[in-house]
């Protein structure tokens, strides 16, 4: 991967750099390729790892510093730390958006079945509030399928509005509360699930 390789390079530059008299050219260009790097990473890292952002922006912070006050052997000697902040943020920021995509794939079918569920349960709810309860509903299961029917509400409304925020997990997260919830509240009101 081109990041592997600018790594590489760094680290290679570093090891030259120790044997060279003049380390001000291989510094400077140790802390271009390193700003370049972070670069890259940094929309993508300050959603999904911040606090490794931090880490390789005060290291590459130390690094500048270093540079400015011509310690060349100072900014050598911290690339390998910068490398392996940078490998620890690309790795966060990877998994992370794997697990964003998994969300949303997750999100996707759950926003199909568990309104279908809800709608469900409203009808049962309703059926049942006219009419004398069916002997496998007593009156306190059904009062509190009734109750917890609005709290999946609120709760899927929560959900939905994570989703169009941007927040898969959280969304995802919601929704399966409300989807167990929702079979929970079936098994009450005597129903079988479709």
């Amino acid at each position: 991967m081109k990041l592997t390789k600018v790594l590489m390079a760094l680290t290679a530059s570093a090891v030259l750099i120790t044997g060279c008299s003049s380390q001000k050219n291989p510094a400077t260009n140790a802390v271009a390729q390193a700003e370049a790097l972070l670069s890259e990473l940094r929309v993508d890292a300050a959603q999904f790892a911040p606090t490794e952002l931090h880490g390789a922006e005060a290291t590459l912070a130390k690094l500048k510093s270093d540079l400015a006050k011509e310690d060349y052997k100072d900014v050598i000697e911290g690339v390998p730390q910068f490398n392996k902040d940078l490998t620890a943020l690309r790795e966060v920021v990877v998994a992370k958006q794997t697990q964003m995509v998994a969300a949303t794939h997750e999100w996707q079918t759950l926003s199909a079945e568990v309104p279908k569920q809800v709608e469900a349960i409203q009808v049962r709810v309703d059926a049942l509030s006219g009419s004398k309860l069916p002997k496998e509903v007593n009156k306190e299961a059904f009062d509190a399928a009734k109750a917890s029917l609005e709290s999946m509400k609120a709760t899927w409304a929560e959900a939905t509005a994570a989703y169009q925020q941007g927040d898969a997990l959280q969304a995802a997260d919601k929704a399966r509360l409300v989807q167990t919830k929702a079979k929970e509240v079936e098994t009450q009101l005597g129903m079988t699930p479709a």
